[in-house]
Parts: C-alpha cells; sequence; structure tokens
C-alpha cells in the first residue's frame, strides 16, 4: 500500500479481546499506518504489541463511554479518517448507544468504509483499491427519488 492510511479502531468490551487479535494478526499492515482508537482499545493493542516486541503509531482518544466514539466521529466529519473498525457487541445494550450511532451515521453520510466484523475487515484492508491511484470513491448522493405508480 502506498498510502499511509488513518485507521480507527473501537471494540465494545465483550469485543475487545477479538479486536486485539486481529490488531496482532494484521500488525504487519496496521504497523504501516496511523491507528486512532477509543482509549482501553488502544491501550490493551498498545500492550499487546509491546509484549509482541510489535510497534505502531497509535493515538488514544477518551473511552467510548467517555466520548471517545464522539471524538472518532468528529474526526470522520474532518476527513481525517480514512476507514474505521468498529467491533460492536450486539448482545448487550450500550449506556453510550447514541454516540455508536453517531459514529455509524458519520461514516456512512461521509463515505468512510467501516467493518463491523473481523472478517469484513480483513476484506477491506487488503482491497486492491487502497493502491489505485486513479480510484476515486464516490459521493454519496442523497437525491429524492419518486417511485411510479
Amino acid at each position: 500500500m502506498k498510502k499511509r492510511l488513518t485507521i480507527a479502531l473501537v471494540a465494545h468490551d465483550r469485543r475487545k479481546v477479538d479486536m486485539v487479535e486481529w490488531a496482532v494478526f494484521n500488525a504487519l499492515f496496521l504497523a504501516k499506518h496511523h491507528l486512532v482508537c477509543t482509549g482501553t482499545t488502544g491501550k490493551l493493542i498498545q500492550d499487546a504489541y509491546r509484549e509482541k516486541g510489535l510497534t505502531a503509531s497509535i493515538t488514544r482518544m477518551n473511552s467510548g463511554p467517555l466520548g471517545g466514539d464522539a471524538e472518532i466521529a468528529a474526526m470522520v466529519v474532518r476527513k481525517e479518517v480514512d476507514l474505521a473498525v468498529f467491533l460492536i457487541d450486539d448482545l448487550n445494550a450500550q449506556p453510550h448507544e447514541a454516540d455508536i450511532m453517531m459514529l455509524l451515521r458519520q461514516c456512512r453520510i461521509h463515505n468512510i468504509p467501516i467493518a463491523c466484523n473481523r472478517y469484513s475487515a480483513d476484506l477491506m484492508i487488503t482491497s486492491p483499491l487502497w493502491d489505485e491511484e486513479s480510484y476515486k470513491p464516490s459521493i454519496p448522493q442523497y437525491i429524492e427519488f419518486r417511485r411510479e405508480s
């Protein structure tokens, strides 16, 4: 990959083990890019990398419930994130559900790829489109559609 990406990594508590395993498995790829993580997720990834002698550029935001999801959503709006991986705990309610929905919505509105499971994250980071200089993602169009009767 020619371009240095900013990749947001977010994981709910019951998905943090999964995120750390994914980040370690993909450490060679991730080390070439800048990672922005919510607080606890970022610390766990830093610790796992340190334990394995790996390095990466990691910026830690606040913990998700303390505004980390909202901080990353703001980065998305400012076009400071190229890709997001958000491992969501779909089996349990989250006290900061509004922030979670805001982050997902801003990624969709601003056309930022967001993976919500490891498989889609793997597919996204291995896409050859990252290296295609001629590839420019289209801008989402929100045009009223009138269905003919």
